[in-house]
Parts: C-alpha cells; structure tokens; sequence
C-alpha cells in the first residue's frame, strides 16, 4: 500500500520496519524474510529472535519427516544461534515410530524384532544426532542465553537403549555422544547469564559431570534448574548444587533427591526453594531405589526454611505402597499425577492424599491406560475421588480416565468445588451409570448428566469424546507441566 505522498513502504527507516515485524508471529517472520532482501535484512534483525521455539520430529503433522526438517533448523540455528538469549528444543516423536527392542518387560525375542522398523529406529536416532549437534554447536559461543530448554523423544529413552548394539550401529564408538557432551560443556562454560536450564529425556546429552562445566557468573544466576534422564547416575550432586545459591526452582527424578540434598536445599545461606518437581519411575525403583531419599524431618527442615515451598510430583506405574513410602505428611504437595499402564492406584492412597493434602493440593490428576475401569468406591460408602474433592478447599484441576466415575459422584464433584474447579476432564468412557438410578430419570443420561454438571460448575461441560484429550505420553506431560509449574514461582 502506498504512503502519504506516494512515498512506498520500503522508505520507512529500519527501525520502524523492524518494530512493524516485532508483532509477527516466528512463522510468519519467516515467510516475510522472503518478500525482498530488505525486509529479510530486518526480519534477521537480533532483537526480533531473543526466543526461539524449536519443535522436530513427528513426521508430516510437523511439516515432513526429522530429516527433512533438519535444513530448516540448521538455517535458523545458523542465523540466531549466537545471540538467541531464550532457547526452547523440543524432540517429539515420529509419527508411527516405535521402539524396536521394547516387549514384556522391555525385552523381545530376536525372531519378533521387524527389520523395516529396525531401519525406521535407526535413522530416526542419526537425525535425532544430528539436530541436537547442530544446536549445541550454533549456541556453544553464545554469551547472552538466559533461558535453554531441552526435551527429548522418550522411545529413545526406553530401558536399555543406551547400550544396545544398535545404539552402535548409529553412532560407532560413541562419536557423536561424545561431541554432544562435549558441546553442553562448552556451552555452560561460555554462558555468564544462564537462569534457566532444563534438560529431560534427552539421549546422551547430560552426563553426572555436566553441571561441574557451568561458569561462575552462571551458578550465581540460575534460578531454575531441571536434570531428568532414565540413566542410573544421579546427575546433581550435592557439591554442584551448593554453587546454586540462588536456586528457586527445581526438578528432579525423586530417587535423585536424596536427603543430603534436601539438607543442602534448607541451609540458610541460600535463596529459599519456590517449586520442586519430582518424577517417580515404577519401573525404575529396582536399580533406584527409594532408600535414602527424603525422609519425614527432611522436609519438615525444607519448609521451615522455605515457607512458600511447592511440590508436584508424577508418579509412573508405581504401586500403592511405594507411594505411601514417599507421600510425608511434611511434603507441601499441590500437584500430583497419578500414572500407569497397569499398576492400580488403591482408594487408600486417595485417602491419604485427600487427608495430608486438603490444604496445597490443587492439581490431581488420575490416568490408567489398559483394560477395565476399576471402580475405587466399590467397598466403600463415600466415593473416595468425591471426598478428595470435598476435603481439597484449593482444588482446581481434576483429571481422570481409566478408573469408573459414577454420573452422581460426578455431579457430587462438581457442586462441592463449583467454579472453582477450571478443569475437570473426565473421559466419556470413564463415565458409568446407576442402574437404579436409570428407573427415575427422565431422558438421555448423558445428556441429564451434562446439564447437571454444567449448572454444578457454572459452566458448560461436557465429558472427553476423545481419550486423546486426557491421555497424553506422561513424560512430555511431566515436562510441560513442570515448566508452567516453575514459571509461575
């Protein structure tokens, strides 16, 4: 469009173009850049790309296949990568890709292994190699990165993988894994600003020596730090975290916060903790277990130190009594998501919680995924997901799928804790109904149960359609909830 005077848009200074693009979305600065070589001058300006939010993998609904989005990241990482002060990667699954060695247990017989998804593995892990190289090396000299955020595809994670012979196949010797490493030491080296550092499931990436590389003006200014793997060794150590003295947030595998750290966490000649999120693996309390974690004076010592202490804790097919092992009364609990594929969450625990809990917990989150819906009222009188919700005052969020909900505890739920609770997703394949009920009503059930519902919370509500909506892989789940819970300290 022509300006006052007939004078085209192309004479507008550089500052006032760059300003015009600052409201652009990173996408559609992209596409911009592509218009003509002055506003692609001011669209690479380093003011407009302070963050950048990086998501590869999964396959054609991320615009192609790793491989093929791999020159797009390297364009980017190449152009921002040494001056980028936030940094977010996100490594998700490839559509249709699973783990090739995974089975009963986590094993497989050799006969059942498919060679096609065997190839299909294999070149997913040297694009997965390739990319992570490629940003580690852009962002190594980067002085101003404030914020680096790092997620990876957890079917690489899976038990095991990290010494299979396959894993050589892709990476002989170990070449590349150690140019990763090296690179993360190099880039916490070089760093003098760094407040957030978060790194989860990322294959190879963080070893137990990680931390030792981060500069002296960096441990004084990190304010968030996030260490999860499924390797054995504990990747904090209790000396690397006394540099942290202005620590206000951090994350954690549970059987990693031992209590010499939760000690360290409560000296006095450090910042207090806002937010701890722990995640607790099932499968992995045989090689780690829960001795020497925290005990009951531990926290009590925490939050004494740390009055405004919060903790959200997932817990990953782990049984009853474990749970009860690392439920401590002292445990400033808010958050907590209940997770498994077969391991059965008892009405005992829901108790304990609801009893502990009834004045920090506002997030409750409740997932199986297999067969049957158990029905945890069953020898009960009161629903005991009705009285976590009665006896929670700060309950917010409720999410279940997996286990029975009965449509009258449900209305129960949503007329005790009315607009106050913002979430309740309830999958509709959770929701049973009375059989004595059904004589008396009037109508469709469902229908009568959403009417009820809705007037309950003051809202319109409506139960999940669709499973998916609920049900999402529980380690990205854990990640990204961990990040909104941390930021919000």
């Amino acid at each position: 469009m022509a300006l006052y005077g007939g004078v085209g848009a192309m004479a507008l200074p550089s500052e006032l173009i760059v300003h015009i693009f600052s409201f652009l979305s990173d996408s559609d600065k992209l596409r911009a850049s592509s218009v003509c070589s002055r506003w692609r001058e001011c669209l690479f300006y380093p003011s407009l790309w302070t963050e950048l939010k990086l998501r590869v993998g999964g396959g054609a609904n991320r615009g192609g296949s790793g491989s093929e989005q791999t020159p797009r990241l390297e364009f980017l990482m190449r152009k921002f990568g040494s001056f980028v002060r936030e940094l977010h990667l996100e490594v998700s699954p490839v559509d249709g890709y699973l783990n090739p060695l995974s089975g009963v247990e986590g094993r497989v017989e050799p006969v059942e292994r498919d060679p096609q998804l065997l190839d299909r593995w294999k070149d997913a892990r040297i694009t997965y190699l390739e990319q992570v190289l490629c940003v580690l090396g852009c962002i190594r000299n980067n002085r101003n990165l404030q914020k680096l955020s790092l997620y990876g595809d957890t079917c690489i994670q899976d038990e095991g993988i990290l010494d299979s012979a396959y894993l050589q196949q892709v990476d002989q010797g170990g070449k590349k894994i150690k140019e990763i490493q090296q690179l993360l030491v190099e880039v916490l080296s070089n760093s003098r600003k760094i407040k957030w550092l978060s790194s989860a499931f990322m294959l190879g990436v963080v070893t137990p020596c990680s931390l030792a590389s981060l500069s002296n003006p960096s441990a004084g200014s990190l304010e968030h730090l996030g260490l999860l793997d499924n390797q054995l060794s504990c990747l904090v150590s209790p000396v690397e975290l006394e540099r942290l003295v202005h620590l206000r947030s951090l994350a954690l595998d549970f059987c990693d916060f031992t209590s010499e750290l939760s000690h360290l966490l409560a000296g006095g000649d450090r910042a207090p903790l806002h937010r701890l999120s722990l995640m607790l693996n099932g499968a992995a309390l045989k090689a780690k277990p829960l001795d020497g974690t925290a005990s009951e004076d531990d926290w009590k010592a925490l939050v004494q130190r740390s009055a405004n202490l919060r903790v959200y804790v997932m817990a990953l097919d782990v049984c009853s009594q474990d749970l009860l092992r690392v439920l401590k009364p002292s445990l400033p609990l808010e958050r907590i998501h209940l997770d498994s594929y077969s391991t059965l969450v008892t009405d005992g625990t829901l108790e304990l919680i609801a009893q502990q809990y009834n004045k920090t917990l506002s997030h409750f989150v409740l997932m199986r995924d297999d067969t049957g819906f158990p029905d945890l009222g069953i020898n009960r009188n009161e629903d005991p997901l009705v009285l976590l919700a009665w006896r929670c005052v700060h309950l917010s969020v409720l999410v279940i799928h997996g286990y029975t909900v009965w449509s009258h505890n449900l209305v129960a739920i949503s007329r005790l804790r009315g607009s106050s609770l913002k979430v309740l997703a309830v999958s509709e394949e959770s929701i049973d109904f009375d059989p004595d009920q059904r004589v008396f009503m009037e109508g469709d059930p469902i229908h009568n149960l959403v009417k009820e519902v809705s007037l309950g919370l003051g809202r319109v509500w409506h139960p999940s359609m669709d499973s998916n909506l609920v049900l999402s892989e529980p380690t990205q789940h854990f990640h990204r909830e961990m990040q909104s819970f941390s930021l919000g300290m």
